[in-house]
């Protein structure tokens, strides 16, 4: 009998290559660690479909994925067993059995990303793999009227990349905010869905505005240009982390009970 096993995934993506198993080049990447510790745990081949891929660098605590599977296993097994068999760079935080209507990708109906910069003129040694240092003066009110504009849903070609797949560049951004807590000025920003690097490259906009060397009706044209070549550079990968994913109630996945903070900033 094939089961469907829901897991709830974080990790530090410093040291991958990316979420995306890379089989052709054999470069390290989360899903590669993850189905390889899980096919030992199953004793057969195991592939994840994951609720939304990252790039390298870029830290999960709110991953989720699904795999089918004719292994009968605990719950319990599906957490410890994977994690006694990967680095403890990544860690299955929760599993649970779904029914067959459940897709950790189509199923989601909404994204949380937060994006975590440094600001401060030193930089940061403990941090350089966690947050992305900026050593100018940011203005985080600013910031954060800037960004009000994206709330809704819209057109966001301005802020996908040339490689980005997606069929069409309307998303509907839920929730959007840039709070500073002493030298971090934290972006948080839910969505229906995300473009190939489109909260980076909001990060890339919002950091000229913050720094003043753009006004912040300087975000509403970049909006409506529909132009990537418009917009701001790409901010670096490191300070990003998807933090939740959200599902239809039916489903009764578990909350998160993995690392509930950034660097101690309250989510």
């Amino acid at each position: 009998m094939t089961m469907k096993i829901a897991l709830g995934i974080e990790y530090d993506g410093s040291g991958y290559h990316g979420w995306q198993r890379q089989d052709h080049d054999g470069l390290l990447t989360v899903q590669g660690s993850l189905e390889e510790a899980l096919s030992r745990v199953a004793n057969e081949p195991v592939e994840v479909s994951c609720a939304g891929r990252t790039d390298a660098g870029v830290h999960g605590l709110g991953q989720v994925v699904h795999f089918d599977t004719n292994a009968i296993r605990s719950e319990y097994s599906w957490v410890f067993g994977p994690n006694s068999n990967m680095l403890h760079d990544i860690n299955v935080v929760w599993a649970k059995t779904v029914d067959e209507t459940f897709h950790a990708r189509f199923s989601a109906t909404a994204r949380s990303y937060r994006y975590v910069i440094y600001n401060h003129p030193i930089r940061p040694s403990l941090w350089r793999h966690y947050a992305t240092w900026y050593h100018r003066p940011l203005n985080e009110k600013r910031m954060h009227r800037a960004a009000a504009c994206l709330l809704g849903k819209h057109d966001f070609s301005s802020f996908r990349s040339v490689d980005c797949q997606a069929k069409t560049p309307l998303r509907e951004i839920k929730q959007i905010k840039v709070h500073r807590q002493d030298q971090w000025v934290i972006l948080d920003i839910k969505a229906d869905g995300f473009l190939h690097h489109m909260v980076r490259n909001i990060v890339g906009v919002l950091l000229e505005i913050g720094e003043e060397r753009r006004d912040p009706i300087w975000m509403e044209e970049v909006l409506q240009a529909k132009d990537r070549r418009k917009a701001g550079v790409t901010a670096p990968a490191n300070g990003l982390y998807l933090v939740a994913v959200d599902y239809p109630d039916k489903y009764q996945l578990p909350k998160r009970t993995g690392s509930k903070d950034v660097w101690m900033l309250e989510i």
